[in-house]
């Protein structure tokens, strides 16, 4: 999915929405009337529970007309400007912008801020915010008695909509931003989530190979056998021959694919199923680099003093192997990784010699589709989308991750650290 279109699968969730207006709707007619009939206000009564009714009316025709899931933007868009104008009119028969419950006016608007279009939002803000002046400048007083006591300067009257403005202003601001995070945020989990996935079918398909291998090594070789006695006794036969050795040819073809798939699997098996130490899976996943980068992996141990193996984890390889393949990536030409251990920590700092994290993103990495306002950055670098996996798979296991520019180095820093008693809950 192209960021650019994420706004266009923006949706209302049917059945969530339906509840919300039944809430609205509901504390509507229980507050209307209360103020009726508990404490005997005098106002349009009748006209009132009209509006409610159409309300509900509106959310019947939701329930049974409207069969999708999700309500699209225009049809979200329809319920929503009908939500603001059922609102308005009670406002309008209650007080206007002095009543209380003024501060509901906003509700539409910002509930739809994070689901629909940004042109869509910024059509309820510009309803909402014409419908807080009209209701500034026309409206019934409020209901009797209280009209007759109430009584304001017109700097505290004319300071209601503009409080209320400015609120709408601000919270549709911040539920936006929030928002179009938390949908990138999701995105990026799914494809985690995807990645992981894989990574689990194929140590399972490696799994399968072997075992069919293994399987299906003992016929293959009984039909050998066989067939080289059959050669034998009828040699002299010259077209049952020819059959017979393209049977054995076959044969042989047919444990050289099991031979190759057991070889594979076994030794991807091995190094995922194995229980490991930190240093002997990084060592791994190095090894792996080294077949297709022609940069230097510097790897230190020597402070690995309290080495022990955990159990068999895709998501510290991953996460790992993202880090690294990041340095790999960016390094002029060297990688260090320092791998620390004691009675009480383990850390592996992967460092290279590259450009660094940029200043303006340092304080960001780790989110997902981020972009440095360096042109020359911007054109080479990705969109922050390993990193963020990298570090939600190793902070789910429990590690805390640093980021930096390394002093020593130049480039970039990296540093994973687990508690000891973490990393044998794994």
């Amino acid at each position: 999915m192209e960021l650019g279109k994420i706004s266009e699968t923006y949706s209302l969730n049917r059945s969530t929405y339906i509840n919300l207006r039944w809430i609205g709707i509901l504390g509507q007619l229980i507050t209307i009337n209360s103020v009726k009939f508990i404490f005997n206000f005098d106002f349009d009564f009748i006209s009132a529970n009209i509006i409610i009714f159409i309300g509900a009316v509106s959310n019947i025709f939701l329930i049974y007309n409207y069969k999708k899931i999700q309500l699209s933007n225009r049809s979200a868009l329809n319920f929503l400007l009908l939500d603001i104008i059922q609102l308005s009119s009670l406002l309008y028969l209650t007080g206007g912008v002095v009543n209380p419950f003024s501060i509901f006016l906003l509700i539409p608007s910002v509930f739809a801020s994070s689901h629909l279009k940004i042109k869509t939002n910024l059509f309820l803000i510009f309803l909402t915010s014409i419908s807080i002046i009209f209701l500034t400048f026309f409206s019934l007083d409020l209901p009797k008695p209280l009209s007759e006591h109430f009584h304001v300067s017109p700097y505290y009257f004319y300071a209601i909509p503009i409080g209320l403005i400015i609120a709408l202003l601000f919270l549709n601001y911040f539920a936006v931003i929030f928002g179009k995070e938390s949908n990138l945020r999701k995105e990026a989990l799914n494809k985690i989530q995807e990645l992981i996935s894989k990574e689990h079918e194929l140590v399972s398909l490696g799994t399968q190979a072997a075992a069919a291998a293994h399987s299906l090594g003992t016929p293959l070789s009984t039909i050998k056998i066989i067939s080289q006695d059959l050669l034998e006794q009828l040699n002299n036969n010259k077209d049952l021959k020819k059959d017979i050795q393209l049977l054995v040819s076959q044969v042989d073809r047919c444990n050289d694919i099991l031979k190759r798939l057991s070889i594979n699997s076994t030794l991807e098996d091995d190094f995922i199923g194995k229980d490991l130490s930190l240093n002997s899976y990084l060592k791994e996943v190095v090894i792996s680099f080294k077949e297709i980068s022609n940069k230097n992996f510097n790897i230190n141990s020597e402070q690995d003093t309290n080495s022990f193996n955990i159990k068999k984890s895709i998501e510290i390889i991953y996460g790992i192997r993202n880090f690294i393949g990041n340095a790999n990536k960016y390094a002029k030409k060297n990688i260090y990784i320092t791998i620390k251990s004691d009675s009480k920590f383990s850390e592996i700092t992967v460092e290279d010699d590259g450009p660094g994290f940029s200043k303006d993103i340092l304080t960001k990495i780790g989110e997902p589709y981020i972009k440095s306002l360096r042109s020359d950055d911007s054109k080479k670098s990705g969109l922050g989308l390993g990193i963020f996996i990298g570090k939600t798979l190793l902070e789910k296991n429990y590690a805390k991750i640093l980021f930096r520019n390394s002093e020593t180095r130049g480039g970039a820093e990296i540093k994973i650290e687990w508690l000891n008693k973490n990393l044998s809950k794994i």
